[in-house]
């Protein structure tokens, strides 16, 4: 859609620099090649409303014949979101979805009690040189859908609403905000979209959720009076006005939140759950390798191998 009145900004140094509540910093990690950057969990904020993990992947080049290779491995409890801004992935998993996602589109797989998946570079993409960039997280799910059973949904780009007005566009990638709502199924209040900003141009952050934040993929962005640069996550303080003015050079920006959960949530390797009982469940599981005989199988065409148990 075009121009919504509910981007209009109102004044962005209203507020103090202190409605920021945690600024994260994440620390790089060189994957051979390949670099990702965890903004969640973090030391000091385990989650942004539903959202318990957060990574920056790439960006990063490889040559002809190469790219990535995530083997079979296992999630419990939570939902996996993958969206690319270069490059793709083909995405296998144990309920039989062979999925390429390309930029722009959704990758929406939901474990519930179990499910297993790959992800690695398509073999169109290897054919040449080929770059790989986007945002992976995870998305914990209510303690009433723990134990779903799994799901998956792709949407394609053109799928996802688009909100425009003067040097702003935002893709809405999950949940609902500024009038509008993405079309994947959710669980429980949320938000994600993908938001580009020309020099100087203003976005208030939505209004209508308790958690809110914002990761800098590209550019700089200045809130309050302060100045941040790329590869920085803030989370506000509930119910005050934030509106984010992108700098010289415009800025991309992926906002993120939606409604806290019932509490705290335990984390482990791949897993995620509300009680310790379901991760040690899993965990058994997993290390049995009773394929299709208990939470876990491998995805059809992609059994040749997968990811152990770490030590």
């Amino acid at each position: 859609m075009s121009w919504n009145p509910a981007l209009t900004p109102g004044c962005p140094d209203a507020i103090g620099i202190d409605a920021i509540e945690t600024l994260i910093v994440p620390r790089s990690r060189d994957l051979g090649g390949f670099e990702v950057r965890r903004a969640l969990p973090a030391p000091k904020r385990q989650m942004v409303g539903p959202f318990i993990f957060f990574d920056q992947a790439g960006p990063a080049e490889f040559l002809t014949g190469q790219g990535v290779d995530v083997r079979p491995h296992p999630h419990i409890g939570l939902g996996t979101v993958t969206y690319l801004y270069r490059g793709d992935f083909h995405h296998r998993d144990s309920l039989g979805t062979d999925q390429v996602i390309r930029p722009g589109a959704l990758n929406w797989m939901v474990a519930g009690r179990g499910v297993t998946h790959s992800e690695r570079t398509s073999a169109q993409a290897r054919q040449g040189p080929n770059s790989l960039f986007g945002i992976q997280t995870w998305i914990a799910l209510p303690e009433t859908h723990e134990d779903m059973a799994p799901m998956f949904e792709h949407h394609g780009k053109e799928a996802l609403p688009v909100i425009e007005s003067d040097g702003v566009s935002v893709t809405l990638i999950l949940g609902n905000a500024y009038g509008e709502k993405a079309p994947a199924t959710m669980f429980s209040e949320t938000f994600y979209g993908d938001v580009v900003l020309a020099p100087h141009a203003r976005l208030p952050m939505p209004d209508n959720h308790e958690d809110r934040g914002l990761y800098i993929t590209q550019g700089s962005v200045t809130i309050a009076g302060q100045d941040f640069a790329a590869g920085q996550m803030m989370v506000f303080r509930p119910g005050d006005a934030i509106t984010v003015a992108a700098g010289d050079q415009g800025a991309r920006l992926m906002i993120l939140g939606g409604a806290t959960l019932g509490g705290p949530r335990y984390i482990w390797w791949n897993f995620v759950a509300s009680s310790k009982e379901r991760i040690e469940e899993a965990k058994a599981q997993w290390q049995a390798q009773n394929w299709g005989q208990g939470l876990f199988d491998l995805p059809p065409d992609d059994r040749a191998e997968h990811i152990p148990l770490p030590d």
